[in-house]
Order: structure tokens, then C-alpha cells, then sequence
């Protein structure tokens, strides 16, 4: 049941924040939205961790970074010292965008929280993440017994 629900939440996240942007300006989808958002926090992040941090297939993430660029959002560099790697940086039109994705992230999020405490809030968003590092936990002690040299995790940090 658990799983369902979480499932079911972040689902209904998805389309409730979808919708609110198709209603403020041009749309954007929730992925599009992350990729920006973390391109934000990050500038000159790699494609690559983009991808990771996402959980994004790369070929999803390069069809999804050509739109952004022909959108004028987002920017490819070269890495300026290893020419395999492509570097992520938002444009001044991708400004207002963020902007605009968190206006809309806090508007849905207050949604979704209406009728809870502030301390419940709180209490949801601490289980969540004590399950969220529970499963992290457990997923790298797999990705460590499958490949205890280490070398295909290295390996992933290019692109």
C-alpha cells in the first residue's frame, strides 16, 4: 500500500503542477522543470550528472536538453578540459522560467499540505526523507556488491 501511495501522490503531483503551467504561460513539463531547476543550482553541471541525479535515461535527457536549447532556455559548453563532457548553463530567457516553476512548485506544494500542521508537514517531509536515505542506502550496498572494484561507477561520471 505504501508504494501505491506514494506512487499514486507523485503522480497526481505531476499533473496538478503540469496543469497549473500549461494555466500561466507556456508549458512545461515537470521533467523540463527539474532539469531546469537543477541546471540552476548548478550551472556548468554535466549532462551526465543531470541524467544521474534525475534518474533519466541519457538519450531522454539529450532529446529533452535539444528542445530546452531550441526553447533559448538552455545553453551547451564544451568542458574545458575534457572535450567528451558537455556542460549545462541557462540562458537569461531561462530566468523568469525558474521563476516561474517555483511559484508554481510552492503553490502546488501548498495544495497538496493544506489542512496539515506545520508540524505535521514537517513530520511528513522527515519520514520521507528517512525513507528516501533508507532506500538510497540499501540501492548503493546493491550497486557495491555488483561491482565491489568500484570501476563502473567511475566509469558513469563522463558525458
Amino acid at each position: 500500500m505504501f508504494g501505491f501511495l506514494v506512487q499514486d501522490v507523485a503522480r497526481l503531483l505531476k499533473r496538478h503542477f503540469e496543469r497549473r503551467a500549461r494555466q500561466t504561460g507556456p508549458p512545461i513539463t515537470r521533467r523540463q522543470a527539474a532539469v531546469l531547476i537543477h541546471i540552476s543550482r548548478r550551472e556548468g553541471v554535466s549532462q551526465a550528472e543531470i541524467a544521474a541525479l534525475l534518474d533519466i535515461e541519457p538519450i531522454s535527457l539529450v532529446r529533452m536538453l535539444d528542445k530546452l536549447c531550441e526553447e533559448g532556455l538552455v545553453e551547451r559548453h564544451a568542458h574545458p578540459t575534457d572535450r567528451r563532457v558537455r556542460t549545462l548553463w541557462l540562458t537569461e530567457a531561462a530566468r523568469p522560467v525558474v521563476g516561474r516553476i517555483l511559484r508554481i512548485n510552492q503553490e502546488v506544494r501548498a495544495e497538496a499540505l493544506a489542512g496539515l500542521s506545520p508540524e505535521a508537514r514537517d513530520a511528513l517531509i522527515d519520514t520521507l526523507v528517512l525513507v528516501k536515505d533508507n532506500l538510497a542506502v540499501w540501492e548503493q550496498g546493491v550497486a557495491d556488491a555488483a561491482d565491489p572494484s568500484g570501476e563502473l561507477a567511475a566509469g558513469a561520471e563522463t558525458g
